[in-house]
C-alpha cells in the first residue's frame, strides 16, 4: 500500500517538474479537464505541457519501470541465475536491431512494431538455438542468449557504420541508450496494455515461482509441469520485455538490480517479491527519467545513462552486502 501510494504521488509530482513550473493544482485541473472535457482554466500551452508532454511520459516510465523490474525478478527465478535481466535472451539487441533498420530508412514511425518484431525474432533464435543443442535447460538457453545478442549487437553496429550520415547517428545512439524522449500517449496504450495484460498474471505466479528456487525435480514432485511452465513464463516475460523495450529503447540495471533490493526488504518469497518489485521500478523509473531531463536542462539526457549510473553502484553495494552476510 505504502509504495502503490508512493507511486501515484511520484507521477503527481512528476509532472509537475520541469522548465515550464507547474502546480499540483494545475496538474489536477488539466487531466480532470481532459478526462471529463471541461474547462481546465489553463493557457493552451501550460495545458498541452501537462497533457501532451509530461503526463504520458511519466506514465510510460512508471509502465516501463515496472515491467523491466517485474521480468527480471521472472527471469532470475527461472534460470535459478542472480545476474539475470529482462534482456537475457538477446532481446534487447534484437529489438534495437529492428529499431536502427527503420530509423536509418526513415521509418521512424513503425519503430515501435520494428522492435518488437526484432525482439520476437531474437527470442525465437535463441529458443531455436538452445534446442539444436540438445534439451533445452536453463544454462544452454542463457548461452544461447548470449550468442544472439552478441550476433544481434554486431549486426547493428555494422548498420550503424554503414549507413548512418549526418546528424541521424544522434537519433539512434539515444534510442539505443534508452530514452523516454519521444513517449506520446500511444506509448502508454503500448506499454500500459502489455503490463496489464501480460505483467498481472505474472505477478501471480508468485507460488510456483517459489517451487524453482529448490530446483526441477523438486518442483516436479510438487506436481508442477516444469518444463512447460518454464517457456511459458519464458515466452510472456520476452512478449513482455519486446513491448517495453519498443517504446523506451534499452534501459539498463531496472530489471537486475531492483529485485535484488527487493529482496533484502521481503525475502525470496516471491508472493511479495513480484508485485512490489513491479511498484518499486515504475518509481524509480518515473524519477530517473524526471533527473534526465531537468538536470541539465535544456540538454538532456537518455534514461538509460542515469539508471547506469545508479544502477552499477548500488548492484556493488548490494553484492558487498550480500557477501558480508554471507
Amino acid at each position: 500500500m505504502i509504495l502503490g501510494a508512493g507511486l501515484l504521488a511520484s507521477i503527481a509530482v512528476a509532472v509537475t517538474i520541469g522548465p515550464a513550473e507547474l502546480s499540483l493544482a494545475e496538474v489536477a485541473a488539466a487531466v480532470g479537464a481532459q478526462l471529463t472535457g471541461g474547462d481546465s482554466g489553463l493557457s493552451v500551452t501550460r495545458d498541452a505541457i501537462v497533457w501532451e508532454l509530461r503526463f504520458p511520459r511519466v506514465l510510460t516510465a512508471a509502465a516501463v519501470g515496472a515491467g523491466l523490474a517485474l521480468c527480471g525478478a521472472v527471469m532470475q527465478a527461472l534460470t535459478r541465475n542472480q545476474l539475470a535481466d529482462p534482456y537475457l535472451l538477446g532481446l534487447s539487441s534484437g529489438a534495437s536491431l529492428g529499431a536502427v533498420s527503420v530509423l536509418l530508412l526513415g521509418a521512424a514511425i513503425v519503430l515501435p512494431l520494428a522492435a518488437f518484431v526484432g525482439a520476437l525474432l531474437a527470442l525465437g533464435a535463441t529458443l531455436a538455438l538452445a534446442n539444436s543443442l540438445g534439451r533445452i535447460t536453463p544454462t544452454r538457453t542463457v548461452l544461447a542468449g548470449l550468442a544472439v545478442s552478441a550476433l544481434a549487437g554486431a549486426l547493428t553496429s555494422f548498420v550503424i557504420f554503414w549507413s548512418v550520415t549526418g546528424d541521424s547517428y544522434r537519433e539512434i545512439l539515444n534510442w539505443l541508450l534508452g530514452s523516454l524522449a519521444g513517449a506520446r500517449w500511444s506509448s502508454v496504450a503500448i506499454a500500459g496494455t502489455a503490463l496489464i495484460v501480460i505483467g498481472i498474471p505474472l505477478m501471480l505466479t508468485g507460488r510456483l515461482l517459489d517451487a524453482f528456487v529448490f530446483g526441477d525435480a523438486t518442483a516436479a514432485s510438487l506436481g508442477i509441469p516444469v518444463q512447460r511452465l518454464r517457456w511459458t513464463l519464458l515466452a510472456a516475460s520476452a512478449l513482455l520485455t519486446g513491448a517495453l523495450v519498443a517504446v523506451s529503447g534499452s534501459i539498463g540495471f531496472v530489471g537486475l538490480v531492483l529485485p535484488h533490493a527487493v529482496r533484502l526488504l521481503t525475502g525470496p518469497g516471491h508472493r511479495a517479491l513480484l508485485p512490489l518489485s513491479a511498484l518499486t521500478g515504475g518509481i524509480f523509473l518515473v524519477w530517473a527519467d524526471t533527473l534526465a531531463r531537468t538536470a541539465f536542462d535544456p540538454r538532456e539526457l537518455p534514461v538509460g545513462i542515469v539508471t547506469a549510473l545508479i544502477g552499477a553502484p548500488v548492484f556493488a553495494l548490494l553484492l558487498a552486502r550480500r557477501r558480508s552476510e554471507a
